[in-house]
């Protein structure tokens, strides 16, 4: 009886309590001008229960009567308010005067000056901090030695790594040699970020705690110390020859990305060393257009093939594969509903991010039409609307809309997806092109963030029939991993934007490549002969490879071809009879023999093709066979196989045959060919400028 009682008295106490529960929602605004705060932090005092106010300044909250809410903000006084019956509270925030009378300029942003500040007197950085600068552990190098721990209190990870992010004169440094050479007499002055105050500004990077440092000349930029770069590629294996008796059947997924040329272009331009990973051959090959016939029959691309002899081995063949995207005009193009997704977090303030991405979209907007639409979401720590779905007929208004963009605080990306494809969804075109356009560097650390969570998100997306334009800008903290992730499973494209000139060839020239698909999950599989071919070699498509049972699966998601575009892929072969230094002794089969139809003797490799329409789910077959005949290069087999060439040598390739970049130049040179828009020329000098570096 007594435990039935007590059951009772829980389960009365349990009602009781749910019944004082409530949900408390409001905005927060700023009271110097009434506009609302996205990021602030709503926190019931004593707990550890709260949330952050989304980019229109709102807020929800459980709580019970009595509850005592704090609404925190960088450079705003702290407000406390007790809950009582009501169940909206707005809150206005006051900046405090007090930290914004001592702002200091920091990285990508602006950060409060600590009151804890203090010069340092010591030789060296880490002794001259030590014990000195509040919220500093530091076990300081007395013996001479270069290097030294520096810690932040309160700080901590659970894979050990701790150490801060350094900001001097507003260059950020992860060099501990270049820390340990500023001599402390010219320290003017030190400020720690921890917590928010460092992720609102530097987002992940400052996760570890940020050290500021105020130099009395601010001219540390002057000492040209090399500048964090935290850019991550996805590792390449560089393809090996096949031997054509074991694996005769090549698969791969086509690519019509082209952010990695452009990318590499940036990094050559500005005399940096560039990571291998980062040279996608494909990617640099494709960046080129190349004289191929438009389709002449009901399918949307036409195929073109070609052999020659290798241009850096006379003993192999290099084969030419080319697609050709059939050509819409512009005004061909069925209505379009665009949603830009666009990164103004702190880490996009650059003059090559933002400000760049404002005045490439630009030329987009000059593009559309009265039947297309444009909405415009942002994402910082939280993601909004600032822009509603919008006829491109009222130019203007979208334009004021991306002039009044402004960088700063952390990088909520998951959420920005999320609500541009709700907002795509919502206005969904039926035979219409549906597609989210993402601008961003890629630094998301807020929410759904790694590339696997990206990846399961985007795949998640993509059964929407909305597609998916990935556009990265700037450089340091450039995740072309996670940029290449979201475009592959969103049915779309990844370019990089480097200069208005990119922005004009990606938005002007290629505007229906860009945004409108004309078959997508297409995938290329070539059966050589084993009478003609000993090996093979794939150049480039390192990431794009598919198992041989993936070619007729039609739930394997594959490349997506826009209008006009082409699409490239070059093999090295080693014909039967050739020796070769890249092809090991195998044993003979035991079990296993083959044999060659005869009365196909004359052909060189057979190669089908598998694609589906725009909105279609079964694939349609496509086949070509090239006979065996090796003729003279054409113009663009010599400069695909020139880019080839520039990639092999970026990456250190063991397969160009002990080739040089003055052999690039002057294979490119002689299939320059008309080059109207003058992107080979462009190519050449690039090539020329790295030999001098």
């Amino acid at each position: 009886m007594k435990s039935l009682l007590h059951l009772v008295f829980i389960l009365f106490l349990s009602v009781q309590l749910q019944a004082q529960q409530k949900t408390v929602t409001g905005i927060v605004t700023s009271a110097s001008d009434g506009a609302p705060l996205p990021g602030v932090t709503v926190i019931i005092k004593g707990t550890t229960t709260g949330t952050q106010t989304d980019f229109n300044g709102n807020y929800a909250i459980m709580v019970v009567e009595g509850d005592v809410l704090q609404f925190s903000y960088v450079a705003y006084k702290l407000l406390e308010y007790k809950v009582r019956k009501e169940t909206s509270i707005n809150v206005v925030l006051e900046e405090d005067s007090a930290t914004l009378d001592e702002v200091v300029v920091v990285g990508y942003g602006t950060s409060r000056r600590s009151g804890n500040t203090r010069k340092n007197k010591n030789r060296q950085v880490s002794y001259a901090l030590s014990g000195k600068v509040a919220g500093i552990n530091s076990n300081a190098n007395r013996n001479g030695g270069t290097t030294s721990a520096i810690r932040l209190r309160g700080v901590g990870s659970i894979n050990g790594n701790r150490k801060p992010l350094y900001v001097v004169d507003g260059i950020l440094i992860t060099s501990d040699e270049n820390i340990a050479a500023i001599d402390k007499k010219g320290i003017k002055a030190t400020t720690i970020l921890k917590d928010q105050d460092a992720t609102a500004i530097y987002g992940a990077r400052g996760a570890n705690g940020v050290i500021v440092i105020e130099t009395k000349k601010g001219n540390y930029k002057a000492l040209q110390i090399e500048e964090v770069n935290n850019e991550t590629y996805d590792e390449i294996v560089e393809n090996q020859f096949e031997r054509v008796a074991l694996a005769p059947l090549s698969t791969f997924s086509i690519d019509v990305d082209k952010a990695s040329y452009s990318n590499i272009r940036r990094m050559i331009n500005n005399g940096q060393k560039i990571p291998a990973d980062a040279v996608k051959i494909e990617e640099m090959i494709n960046y080129f257009n190349y004289n191929y016939p438009q389709p002449a029959d009901e399918h949307p691309f036409s195929i073109h093939s070609e052999v020659a002899k290798t241009p850096w081995n006379a003993t192999t063949k290099i084969v030419k594969i080319g697609l050709q995207g059939k050509t819409y005009k512009n005004d061909e193009l069925p209505a379009s509903n665009l949603t830009f997704l666009i990164d103004v977090s702190g880490s996009m303030n650059d003059a090559n991010k933002l400000p760049l991405l404002q005045s490439a979209f630009k030329l987009l907007v000059n593009q559309l039409r009265e039947k297309d639409k444009i909405a415009i979401v942002v994402y910082a720590g939280a993601a909004g609307m600032v822009l509603p779905p919008t006829s491109g007929a009222r130019k203007e208004e979208i334009m004021k809309a991306l002039d009044n963009l402004s960088a700063g605080g952390s990088t909520a990306g998951g959420a920005g997806i999320e609500l541009a494809y709700k907002i795509a969804q919502e206005n969904f075109i039926k035979e219409g092109n549906n597609r989210v356009i993402l601008a961003t560097d890629g630094d998301f650390n807020v929410g759904a963030s790694t590339d696997k969570d990206m990846e399961k998100l985007i795949e998640e997306k993509r059964k929407s029939g909305v597609f998916l334009s990935v556009l990265g800008f700037g450089f340091g903290n450039y995740k072309d991993s996670k940029l290449e992730t979201l475009a592959d499973k969103g049915n779309g494209n990844h370019a990089y934007i480097d200069t208005m000139q990119e922005a004009q060839k990606t938005f002007g020239k290629e505007f229906g490549g860009t945004l409108y698909t004309i078959a997508k999950d297409v995938k290329i599989q070539i059966e050589f002969n084993p009478n003609k071919v000993q090996a093979y070699r794939l150049i480039g498509y390192e990431n794009r490879l598919l198992a041989d049972e993936d070619f007729i699966d039609d739930t394997k998601d594959a490349g997506e071809l826009g209008s006009g575009h082409t699409v490239t892929a070059l093999y090295e072969v080693i014909p039967v009879g050739i020796e070769s230094d890249y092809l090991k002794t195998v044993d003979d089969l035991k079990y296993t023999k083959s044999t060659v139809a005869s009365n196909l003797s004359d052909e060189l490799f057979t190669v089908k093709f598998r694609y589906k329409k725009p909105d279609g789910h079964k694939s349609i077959e496509m086949v070509h066979v090239q006979k065996d005949d090796v003729s003279e290069p054409s113009n663009d087999l010599k400069f695909a196989a020139s880019v080839a060439l520039m990639g092999m040598q970026l990456r250190d390739s063991k397969f160009d045959n002990e080739a040089t970049l003055k052999n690039v130049a002057q294979l490119a040179k002689e299939g320059k060919g008309l080059d109207t828009d003058g992107y080979r020329s462009e190519f050449i000098r690039l090539v020329e400028a790295y030999q001098s570096l």
